[in-house]
């Protein structure tokens, strides 16, 4: 596999990520860490489960964050 077309040398370690309902309720604290996908571009991936406080119900929830521009040219 090719090298990404670009990297962000300022990027964090990890992103944190505060899942609230529209009525301010906390569900859940998602930590996205750095990730090379396999299409070559390169970002943040985060996997986690999240709890409705009111009913106690779980949600899996997946979240990507690409950095736009790096995936390699072909």
């Amino acid at each position: 596999m090719s090298e990404p077309a670009k990297r962000d040398p300022k990027a964090p370690k990890f992103l944190e990520i505060t899942i609230k309902d529209s009525e301010g309720r906390m569900w859940s604290t998602i930590y996205a860490h750095p990730k090379d996908f396999s299409t070559g571009s390169v970002g943040y991936y985060a996997g986690e489960k999240a709890v409705n406080p009111e009913s106690g119900e779980r949600y899996q929830c997946g979240m990507s964050f690409t950095l736009i521009g790096s995936k390699p040219a072909k």
